[in-house]
C-alpha cells in the first residue's frame, strides 16, 4: 500500500526484513513486501492483483497501477500479463529508490511515474485496461485516502480506462465511500476481504464479474491460488 503525500509531509521510508520477507515500511505503516522465491506476498496485494483475473486475457494489455510503493502488485501483474504495459505511479522519491534498489523494480519492466495519482489522471492520455489504487497517507493508527480519492479521483480514472475496463481500489476506512463511487460507474462490484487484515478490495467492471467467477479465476491460477484461503468474496452489485 504505497501513498500520496501532502508535500513537506512525506513519512520515512525503510526496509526491513523478517526472515524470507523483505518489508517497505512507510512511517510505522506496512507498505510493501517481497518473498524470497515468491511472486505472491500471501497479503492485500494478492487480493488488488487479482483484479486483472476479472479481464479475459487478450484483455490484459495495459495496467496502471497508482500507488507503486515496492511493486508487490506490480510484480504479480507481471507474472499474470508478461506483455502487458504496465504504469506504476509513485509521489515519493525514496520509495521508487527503494524499490529500485532492494526490490527488484527495474527487472519488471515497468514505466515508473514520479507523480502525484491525482495529477496523473487528470493529465495522462493514455488508455488503460486496468487500473488499480493503492494510494494512502499517514501512519498505521491514522492510515486513510488523500483528498480526492474516491472523488474526483474515480471519474477521471474511469475516462482512462478502455471500454469494459477494470477499477479496483484497495481501501481500510474509506470502504463505504469507494463502493458507493464504484456503483455509480460500474454494471457490476466484487468486495474482497482478506482474513486478518482490515482491508477491503473493491473491484468494479462488466457484465463478467462477480464473486464467484473472481474465486474460479484465483484457483486456476497458480500464483495466486496459495492465498485463496484467506480471501472471502461477495458481489455487492449485478445488474
Amino acid at each position: 500500500m504505497a501513498r500520496v503525500y501532502r508535500p513537506g509531509a512525506a513519512l520515512p521510508a525503510r526496509v526491513r526484513r523478517r526472515g524470507a520477507r523483505l518489508e517497505l515500511r512507510i512511517g510505522d505503516s506496512f507498505a510493501s513486501c517481497l518473498v524470497s522465491g515468491r511472486t505472491a506476498t500471501g497479503s492485500v496485494w494478492d487480493a488488488l492483483a487479482a483484479a486483472l483475473l476479472a479481464l479475459p486475457v487478450q484483455r490484459r494489455r495495459a495496467v496502471l497501477l497508482l500507488g507503486l510503493g515496492g511493486g508487490s502488485a506490480a510484480r504479480i501483474v507481471r507474472a499474470l500479463a508478461p506483455a502487458a504495459r504496465i504504469v506504476g505511479v509513485e509521489i515519493d522519491p525514496a520509495v521508487l529508490r527503494l524499490a529500485q534498489s532492494r526490490f527488484g523494480l527495474a527487472a519488471l519492466g515497468i514505466e515508473a511515474v514520479r507523480a502525484d495519482a491525482r495529477d496523473f489522471l487528470q493529465n495522462s492520455r493514455s488508455r488503460f485496461d486496468l487500473i488499480l489504487e493503492d494510494c494512502f497517507i499517514g501512519n498505521q493508527a491514522e492510515l486513510q485516502k488523500p483528498q480526492g480519492i474516491p472523488e474526483p479521483a474515480f471519474a477521471w480514472a474511469a475516462q482512462r480506462l478502455c471500454p469494459g475496463g477494470v477499477l479496483a481500489s484497495n481501501a481500510i476506512d474509506e470502504g463505504p465511500a469507494i463502493a458507493a463511487s464504484l456503483r455509480r460507474r460500474f454494471r457490476n462490484l466484487v468486495q474482497i476481504r482478506l482474513a486478518g487484515y482490515d482491508n477491503r478490495i473493491f473491484i468494479g467492471g462488466g457484465a463478467s464479474l462477480s464473486a464467484r467467477a473472481l474465486r474460479r479465476a484465483i484457483a486456476a491460477a497458480p500464483i495466486l491460488a496459495p492465498t485463496l484461503p484467506i480471501l472471502s468474496f461477495r458481489t455487492l452489485q449485478r445488474r
